[in-house]
């Protein structure tokens, strides 16, 4: 279990890296979704293994480093690749990236990730503003005790995705002629893919798309007060929805076809932020 002082280990680790600079944007590319982190601008690349107290990422086509530089005239540090549990990691330590961004000043998170599409009006390729999420399972980052440097013990999750930001990235879609959904998030541990009846009961309790991942980043920035807007690229719809088998090769497909409306995006974001 982490304590204080491991984060500020880690933070100023980072901050001599970046020799003054000072990013106000932390960037989660999931699955597929790193190539965003081509455009940074002066990039300093930062691996994780490099830095005290550090997972590395095992994921398929998750570099596992950090990117920072400037994007869409925005300071940012973009993480390409993130951690999961299903890696063998704890809740806390896949969380560990946000709390060490805050400790920079980092305020807001701009989290991605590739889904399988729960919500039957959804295609493969859709694009998916997060309203919230939905985890019913055991893993969480802020068990254990409480560090009040970041935040309350019983921490208010009423709005982990920032209204605003929801918004304005619906207007920025409209502009440019993306069907950009709204809807929520279903974690799951994985790494398998889930069954068809549990697809099923997804959708009975509220989920439009399933992933393995973002719920853990996102409680911990709630926690430490940081603003969240979370963007789910459906890259293959979920089991049973349509009768074929789910692939790594898939999802990675799909993100390679998806980017640059997903890049387009973003970027418009940061520049009205």
């Amino acid at each position: 279990m982490f304590q204080y002082h491991h984060y500020t280990e880690s933070a100023d680790y980072i901050k001599g890296r970046l020799q003054g600079f000072s990013p106000a944007y932390l960037l989660i590319l999931g699955s597929g979704l790193g190539v965003l982190a081509e455009q940074i601008e002066k990039p300093v690349y930062i691996p994780y293994s490099e830095i005290p107290h550090f997972k590395t990422s095992t994921a398929p086509s998750h570099a596992g480093r950090f990117v920072c530089g400037e994007l869409g005239g925005k300071p940012v540090m973009a993480m390409q690749g993130r951690l999961h549990v299903y890696e063998g990691y704890t809740a806390e330590e896949v969380a560990y990236p946000v709390r060490v961004a805050k400790l920079l000043g980092v305020q807001t998170l701009i989290v991605t990730n590739a889904t399988g599409g729960i919500n039957l009006d959804y295609k493969v390729g859709d694009l998916v503003a997060l309203n919230d999420f939905i985890k019913l399972s055991f893993p969480n980052p802020l068990m254990g005790k409480n560090i009040p440097e970041f935040g309350t013990r019983f921490q208010d999750m009423g709005r982990v995705f920032d209204r605003e930001y929801i918004r304005l990235v619906k207007e920025i879609a409209g502009e440019q002629g993306l069907d950009l959904k709204e809807g929520v998030y279903f974690y799951a541990t994985g790494p398998q893919y889930e069954t068809p009846a549990e697809i099923r009961a997804f959708r009975t309790l509220g989920g439009d798309v399933v992933g393995m991942s973002t719920v853990h980043e996102c409680i911990c920035a709630a926690h430490a007060g940081m603003k969240t807007l979370g963007i789910s690229l459906v890259t293959n719809m979920a089991a049973g929805v349509l009768d074929q088998p789910l692939s790594e090769e898939e999802v990675i497909r799909e993100a390679e076809a998806a980017r640059d409306r997903f890049s387009r995006l973003l970027l418009a974001f940061l520049q009205r932020t």
